[in-house]
């Protein structure tokens, strides 16, 4: 039962990586730009994500009142850079894998308190490990790949319907790349800690 605590943390790192890897999906501001025309772009400030851009205008509503508006990436755009393509699919995969491992770990982890004793359960935690470590790895590349380009400073090619322009002033990190490297992080632990689970020996010897 006491290897069993480590694996208790596995799943805890792993629930909580998780969780983090899917907040991180849904943020819009991974890169935040500085721009310099606030005909549209009322604060200065868009926020581009990897499913949407959006930004605060005062344009089109009363003065005094701010409205924030937002354009959906569609699958067939072709001016979304491959680092935000790649950031869609891998972190969808990066949440299946993820539940996936979180199953295998709940089961393992059921197997352990109910007391069966079968080395089935070094199976679901190998599972459990090696779902964990593919999902911090999908996670790394897009929030790798996406922190180069915004320390590169590189453009979009926004359609003029966006009001985006191609290259802001500047540009820095938004919220959802560090929650996402702590994701990674979380996700590799829950992995290792997994995968170093050794099923108990169990001795049949009698004392006399």
């Amino acid at each position: 039962l006491s290897s069993s605590h480590l694996q208790i943390a596995t799943f805890a790192l792993g629930t909580v990586g998780w969780i983090l890897c899917t907040v991180s999906m849904g943020l819009v501001d991974w890169r935040v730009w500085h721009v310099d025309n606030t005909t549209v772009i009322s604060s200065g400030i868009a926020w581009v994500g990897i499913w949407k851009v959006c930004f605060i205008s005062y344009l089109h509503v009363s003065p005094g009142y701010k409205e924030q508006f937002c354009h959906k990436f569609k699958a067939f755009d072709s001016f979304v850079p491959h680092e935000i393509y790649a950031a869609q699919g891998l972190l969808l995969i990066a949440m299946i894998l993820g539940l996936v491992a979180l199953t295998a770990t709940v089961f393992a982890l059921r197997s352990i308190y109910m007391g069966i004793v079968d080395k089935t359960i070094t199976h679901f935690f190998l599972v459990g490990g090696f779902f964990f470590i593919f999902s911090g790895v999908c996670v790394l590349i897009p929030v790798s790949w996406n922190f180069y380009s915004v320390a590169h400073n590189e453009s979009i090619a926004f359609p003029p319907s966006y009001h985006m322009p191609s290259s802001p002033v500047s540009q820095q990190v938004g919220a959802a790349i560090p929650i996402g490297i702590i994701a990674v992080i979380l996700l590799l632990l829950s992995g290792t800690f997994s995968l170093s689970y050794i099923f108990p020996v169990i001795s049949n010897t009698i004392t006399q």
